[in-house]
C-alpha cells in the first residue's frame, strides 16, 4: 500500500544538517518526495510503501544529527501522487511560510573537521574556517531567517568549483553547510601589527612566535576578539592586566587538549564532558597544587576557568609551544567584546601588540559561555556562545514578551508561544558601548523571533537603564518586576514547575517594594505574585553603592548592630579598616569608623539592607580578607576559597524572630513574617577572632551556619503554607559549597529542591522571570 505523509518540523532544524539528513534517510528506504526549508521549520513530504514511510518516521528519532533539537513534529496524512521513481530531492527555501525558526548557536570543530585541519593531504590542511553541517559558526554570521547562505556573512565569498560541488551533493556531509569554505575562495587571515599595519609571513606562525615573546594578541573568533598571550608568563599576563586596568579579576584560559586540563586542574568525568562538549564553555574547575600557569591569572582564587579550543584557529594557536593560552574577551572595563576589525584596532590601541584578524563579519557578538559542573551537568553562570539563542521550553503558552533584564549580567528574553529565547550575555550597562549593545540586541532578538512584543518586562527599579528604556516605550505595556521575584520564576520555568513554591532568593542586590535593598529573601511565590514571608535582619548599608567597593563598611555595619555602642574599639582590635595609628584616634576627624557612625546614625546615604551578599562581604572584611574589591564578589569568592581548607569544629548560632507585615512592607494580610537573625554568629565570629582561631576554620563555619539557618526559616514557612518545593535562586548561590550544603539540608528537612541548570542563578537568568512573570499577568492569572 502506497502512502504519502507530509511531516513538519519544529526547532532547531536548520544550519545542523537536517535536510541532508533526511534526504539520505528517505534515500535508505526507497522513498520519493521532497524536503525544504521554511522560514517556520522544515517541511518535508514522503511517498512509498507504508512500512517504508514508518521506517523514515522512525529512524527519525534514532539518527537525529548531533546539533538538531526537533521540540515539535506535525503528520499530515496526504493523497498518494503516484511519485515512484521520482526520487527525494532537496526543494530550494520556501521563506512566504511564518517566519518562526529557531537558530542554531555556534559549536566547536567537529572531530572530522579537526582531522582534515592536520591532515597534510587534505586540500584544507591547516585552514583557520574549516567547518561543515556539524560544526562552526550559526548565529553569529546571520543576518536574516531562513538560515540561507545568503542570509549570512559568507555571502560575499563565492563558492569555488570544489566547494560548490560539496555544497550540492547530499551525500556529503559538507551538503548546505552555510559557512562552508576553503583556501581558495573562503575568508583569509591577516596579521597586523598595533597600528594596523599588515606583518608578513604565515600569520599563525607569526602569531605563535609573538606570543612565545611575550606579547599580547587580539584574536577574532567565532562571537567577537579574544586578548591573549602566554598563560605561563609572569610578565605577559601582568602587561595583560596592566593594559586591560584588570587588576585580580580571574582570566579565562584555554588549553591544547583535555590531557593538559588534568595537569592544572582536578576534574571529574562531568567536568571533561563539559570541556569536550559542543558548546566549548569555560569550565570553572579547582586548580591543581604547583599546577604549571601564572599565578596572575587567577589571583586570590583556587579555581581556574578553563575552556578547549573552540575554533580551528585556535587548534592551530595552540599547536605551538604555548599550551596554556589566556583567552580573556577583547574589551575595556563594562565595555562589550569587540567585534569588527576597525572596532578592534581603534577600541585596542595599546592593550594589543598584534590584531590576528580575518575577512569574515561577526554580525553577532557572542561572549564565551560560564559553567560549573554538577553531578547533573552543567549549572550556568554565563549563558552565551554555544547555547544562545536556543529556546529554553516552557510549560505553558504565553503571548509575546520581550523582558529587558536587570542592571548587570544583562540578557534579553522574548517570550513566543511555549518557548523562552534569550540573548547571548550583555553584561553590565554601565558604560554608553554596553548600552549600545543593549539596543543591538533587542533588534536582534526581535529579527530572529519574528515578532515585536506589545508587553514589555523590566525591574522594578526606577533608575535602572533597563526600566529607564522601557518607560520610552510609549506604545508598548510596560510591566515592572520585583528582582527577587523574578530570580524564582526563572528558575520555576526552567524547571516547569507552575503553583506556588518557597523561594529562597539570595543575592547582593535588588530594589525591595520597601524601597530598601533586598537580598536574603523567603518568598511564596508564583508566576503570579509573591508574598514575603521571612527575610535576613536588616542592617545598615553605609554608603550605599560604596559599601559593594570597599566591604569594610559591612564589616563596620556588622559590629555596630552586633556590639551596639562598643562597635569601634572592637573594630579597631580587629585592625578594621587598615589605616595610620593616627587616624584610629578616637574621635579624630579623619577616623573612617567615627565619620562612618555619624552617617548611620544620620543614615545619611545609609540604606537597610537584608543582603546575603553583602554580609559574605562583610565577613570576608572581619577575616581580613578583602577590605576593598576590584570586581563583583570578589571577597565572596575569596572567603568561599579559604573555608575550603578550614577544619568543622566551631559551631555558629542564629536566632529567628519574627516582625509584623507592617514592619517590612509586602501585601496585606500575609502574616508575621520571619527574621533571620545572624548577628549571634557575628558575635561568635568576632571573639574566635580575637582569641586567634584559624580564619580558614571561621569561614568554614560560617558556610556550615547558612544551610541549616536557611532550612530552619524555610521549615517554619512550610508549617503556615503547606507548601514543600523550595527553588533556589540569586547569585550567592554560586557559591558551591552554599548550593551543595543548602540542597543538603532542605532535602533532609524533607523539602522537594530545585536550582538552575540551563540558565544562571545570578542575574544573567532575571530576564526569563521577568518575561513569565508578565506573560502570566497579561493571561489574566496574576493574583498578588
Amino acid at each position: 500500500m502506497v502512502v504519502r505523509k507530509r511531516v513538519f518540523f519544529e526547532g532547531v532544524v536548520q544550519g545542523v544538517g537536517f535536510r541532508p539528513f533526511l534526504w539520505r534517510l528517505a534515500d535508505r528506504n526507497g522513498l520519493a518526495g521532497f524536503v525544504r526549508n521554511r522560514s517556520d521549520g522544515v517541511l518535508a513530504e514522503v511517498e512509498g510503501p507504508a512500512e517504508a514511510v514508518e521506517a523514515f518516521l522512525a529512524g527519525i528519532e534514532k539518527e537525529l544529527p548531533p546539533l538538531a533539537d526537533v521540540v515539535r513534529i506535525t503528520q499530515t496524512e496526504l493523497p498518494a501522487q503516484n511519485a515512484a521513481g521520482r526520487g527525494f530531492v532537496i526543494a530550494p527555501s520556501d521563506e512566504a511560510a511564518p517566519r518562526d525558526t529557531h537558530i542554531p548557536p555556534d559549536t566547536a570543530t567537529c572531530p572530522d573537521c579537526l582531522a582534515e585541519l592536520f591532515d597534510p593531504s587534505d586540500r584544507r590542511f591547516r585552514y583557520p574556517f574549516i567547518n561543515c553541517t556539524n560544526c562552526g559558526p550559526r548565529l553569529t554570521i546571520i543576518s536574516n531567517i531562513p538560515y540561507d547562505r545568503i542570509h549570512t556573512s559568507m555571502a560575499c565569498f563565492p563558492l569555488c568549483p570544489d566547494c560548490r560541488r560539496e555544497y550540492e551533493d547530499p551525500a556529503d556531509r559538507r551538503f548546505h553547510a552555510e559557512p562552508n569554505a576553503c583556501p581558495v575562495c573562503g575568508p583569509r587571515l591577516e596579521l597586523l601589527d598595533g597600528r594596523g599595519r599588515p606583518l608578513e609571513g604565515d600569520p599563525v606562525l607569526r602569531a605563535l612566535s609573538l606570543i612565545e615573546e611575550g606579547e599580547v594578541l587580539a584574536v577574532k573568533g567565532l562571537g567577537g576578539f579574544h586578548l591573549c598571550c602566554d598563560g605561563r608568563n609572569d610578565e605577559a599576563v601582568k602587561r595583560l592586566r596592566f593594559r586591560k586596568c584588570r587588576e585580580e579579576k580571574p582570566l579565562a584560559i584555554m588549553v591544547r587538549d583535555i590531557q593538559t586540563v588534568a595537569l592544572l586542574a582536578e576534574i571529574g568525568s562531568t567536568e571533561e564532558k563539559l570541556l569536550l562538549s559542543p558548546e566549548r564553555p569555560i569550565v570553572l574547575v579547582p586548580r591543581r597544587e604547583g599546577a604549571p600557569v601564572s599565578a596572575l591569572v587567577a589571583p586570590g582564587t583556587d579555581q581556574l576557568g578553563i575552556m578547549l579550543p573552540c575554533t580551528p584557529l585556535q587548534h592551530l594557536l595552540l599547536s605551538g609551544k604555548p599550551t596554556v593560552l589566556v583567552m580573556t574577551s577583547a574589551n575595556r572595563t563594562d565595555e562589550p567584546i569587540c567585534i569588527g576589525n576597525r572596532e578592534a584596532l581603534r577600541r585596542l590601541e595599546g592593550i594589543a601588540d598584534a590584531f590576528l584578524v580575518h575577512d569574515r563579519d561577526i554580525l553577532v557578538r557572542c561572549d564565551d559561555s560560564v559553567v560549573m559542573a554538577e553531578s547533573s551537568g552543567p549549572y550556568p553562570q554565563r549563558r552565551s556562545r554555544g547555547y544562545a539563542p536556543k529556546p529554553i521550553p516552557l510549560r505553558a503558552t504565553y503571548p509575546e514578551v520581550l523582558a529587558l533584564g536587570p542592571q548587570i549580567k544583562g540578557t534579553l528574553c522574548v517570550l513566543k508561544e511555549n518557548f523562552a529565547f534569550l540573548s547571548p550575555h550583555i553584561g553590565d550597562l554601565e558604560t554608553p558601548e554596553a548600552r549600545d549593545f543593549l539596543r543591538e540586541s533587542l533588534a536582534l532578538m526581535e529579527r530572529i523571533t519574528q515578532c515585536r512584543p506589545h508587553l514589555v518586562a523590566c525591574d522594578l527599579h526606577p533608575e535602572y537603564y533597563t526600566s529607564r528604556i522601557a518607560r520610552l516605550m510609549e506604545d508598548r505595556q510596560i510591566v515592572p518586576v520585583q528582582h527577587h521575584h523574578a530570580h524564582i520564576v526563572s528558575c520555576m520555568a526552567e524547571n516547569q514547575l507552575t503553583g506556588e513554591v518557597i523561594g529562597l532568593a539570595m543575592d547582593g542586590t535588588g530594589y525591595g517594594p520597601d524601597g530598601q535593598v533586598w537580598g536574603g529573601e523567603f518568598l511564596q511565590a508564583d508566576e503570579r505574585g509573591f508574598i514575603r514571608r521571612g527575610h535576613l535582619r536588616y542592617v545598615p548599608l553605609p554608603g550605599g553603592e560604596k559599601a559593594i567597593r570597599e566591604p569594610w563598611r559591612m564589616a563596620a555595619s556588622l559590629l555596630r548592630e552586633a556590639f551596639g555602642a562598643d562597635w569601634m574599639e572592637t573594630a579597631r582590635r580587629l585592625n578594621l579598616p587598615p589605616v595610620s595609628q593616627a587616624g584610629r584616634r578616637e574621635g579624630a576627624a579623619d577616623d573612617p569608623l567615627a565619620g562612618l557612625e555619624r552617617a548611620m546614625e544620620a543614615r545619611i546615604l545609609t540604606p537597610w539592607t537584608s543582603s546575603l551578599g553583602r554580609l559574605f562581604d562583610g565577613i570576608a572584611a572581619l577575616l581580613g580578607l578583602r577590605h576593598r574589591v576590584s570586581y563583583e564578589g570578589q571577597a565572596a569568592m575569596e572567603l568561599e576559597g579559604l573555608a575550603r581548607r578550614g577544619g568543622t569544629d566551631l559551631k555558629l548560632p542564629f536566632a529567628i524572630g519574627k516582625a509584623d507585615a507592617a514592619e517590612s512592607p509586602g501585601p496585606s494580610g500575609c502574616g508575621p513574617i520571619h527574621i533571620l537573625d545572624l548577628l549571634p554568629a557575628v558575635r561568635s565570629i568576632t571573639t574566635a577572632l580575637l582569641e586567634g582561631r584559624p580564619r580558614a576554620e571561621i569561614a568554614r563555619a560560617f558556610h556550615d551556619l547558612l544551610p541549616g539557618a536557611m532550612a530552619a526559616v524555610a521549615e517554619r514557612i512550610r508549617a503556615e503554607t503547606g507548601l514543600d518545593r523550595i527553588v533556589l535562586s540569586g547569585g550567592c548561590f554560586q557559591n558551591r559549597r552554599l548550593l551543595a550544603g543548602s540542597m543538603e539540608a532542605l532535602r533532609k528537612a524533607g523539602f522537594k529542591t530545585f536550582h538552575h541548570r540551563l540558565v544562571p542563578t545570578n542575574d544573567g537568568g532575571i530576564s526569563l522571570g521577568q518575561a513569565v512573570c508578565a506573560g502570566a499577568k497579561d493571561k489574566g492569572e496574576f493574583s498578588r
